[in-house]
């Protein structure tokens, strides 16, 4: 029990210096980087750990939700396997504690919750659903499949969740030429305003290349090509972003995360196997230790620096190494009961994405304590 003070210590501590960086700084770019870093309480970082096995997890039973889609539910498509789901995240230094569905519920009775993104802003969605639903299997709900719009309300918690499909971030418009991504334009953005808490994420439809890719064309300050370097496109769309946030949120009223980059397992050498499908299909266990062998994806540091530039607080939650140390945790052949699918990119709920948003429910619950005892020293 003493330990465990002393992190909640060192936690508040650690969000009561950030926040006072960041105001000390709050009229341009953070030189500190504490915009993006909130997750580094009092020396330990919350993205910074390892797996352990845990005998009370998952947290729920996947295959009872009645809302759950079916290329997420590896339990109900038929996996046979269950130990990928009773692993928990442990922070190397700190305690992180237990996600709380009932006290997320009470700090967001009366809000909007937006997740803005692709399929992976989809997955987390649906965890974070169903983390809620089964901590309260009596609430009425409702689900509205409105493309690009997935609704999930708690009435009689006024509570809306929803899911925009906005895979780029920035507009995606239909012209003459054909389809053009305008990278420096964002007409979208009304829908993102007015909301208590954002969820962003943006990366793996950089990449697509055609048939695949859903644009014909990429314009720039009204100059059109055929295509450029995906990173430098991915890099000005995500700084147009960054602009949105600063011009149009207003941080007393919105909280701003960025989703952070999902790893896909497709190559199983990345990750120092020597699997005979050459991919996740066969995974059962987390990979040991506190450090990935899979090499650093370019997105996370392009995201610091963005964030770093920014002025207004925007919080990175950093899920790679987490994920990447999660080969086992992917849908693989279990993405559908015909066993036809292969999917190393997306993840099984019950699963990874539930430490997502318990991550992200411990730095808003230490946030909105600080602000608290803020109020309640003046």
């Amino acid at each position: 029990m003493g330990s465990w003070r002393r992190d909640c210590f060192n936690i508040h501590a650690a969000i009561v210096v950030l926040l006072l960086l960041h105001r000390i700084n709050g009229d341009g770019g953070l030189k500190n980087e504490s915009q993006w870093r909130p997750h580094e309480l009092g020396g330990c970082d919350l993205f910074a750990g390892s797996w352990v096995f845990d005998e009370t997890y998952p947290l729920y039973n996947s295959t009872v939700c009645p809302f759950l889609r079916e290329q997420f539910d590896c339990q109900k498509n038929g996996r046979p396997d269950q130990a990928y789901l009773r692993y928990r995240w442990q922070p190397t230094d700190c305690y992180l504690p237990r996600f709380n569905a009932r006290d997320f519920m009470r700090r967001f009775t009366g809000k909007r919750i937006l997740f803005v993104g692709d399929s992976l802003g989809l997955n987390q969605w649906q965890s974070l659903t169903r983390m809620l639903h089964a901590a309260v299997p009596e609430a009425q709900y409702s689900v509205t499949v409105n493309k690009p719009l997935y609704i999930f309300e708690f009435p009689e918690y006024q509570l809306t969740i929803t899911m925009q499909w906005n895979q780029f971030m920035v507009d995606l418009d239909n012209e003459p030429i054909g389809r053009v991504l305008k990278l420096d334009s964002i007409k979208g953005g009304d829908l993102w305003k007015g909301n208590d808490l954002l969820i962003f994420d943006s990366w793996h439809w950089w990449f697509y290349k055609p048939p695949n890719q859903p644009w014909d064309y990429i314009q720039v300050t009204n100059v059109t090509f055929k295509d450029m370097d995906r990173i430098r496109a991915f890099t000005i769309a995500l700084q147009t972003w960054a602009e949105w946030v600063d011009s149009n949120v207003n941080p007393t009223n919105t909280r701003v995360f960025f989703q952070g980059i999902s790893p896909s397992h497709y190559h199983a050498r990345d990750w120092g196997r020597n699997s005979s499908s050459g991919n996740c299909n066969g995974e059962t266990e987390p990979l040991k230790g506190s450090k990935s062998p899979m090499p650093r994806s370019q997105g996370i540091d392009i995201v610091k620096d963005v964030f770093n530039r920014m002025t207004n607080p925007t919080y990175f939650l950093d899920i790679s190494l987490l994920s990447e140390l999660r080969p086992d945790g992917h849908p693989s052949t279990y993405t559908d009961p015909q066993h036809k699918g292969g999917d190393c990119t997306h993840w099984c709920i019950a699963g990874v994405p539930d430490t997502w948003n318990q991550l992200l429910y411990s730095i808003i619950v230490r946030l909105e304590d600080f602000e608290d005892l803020q109020d309640s020293d003046r």
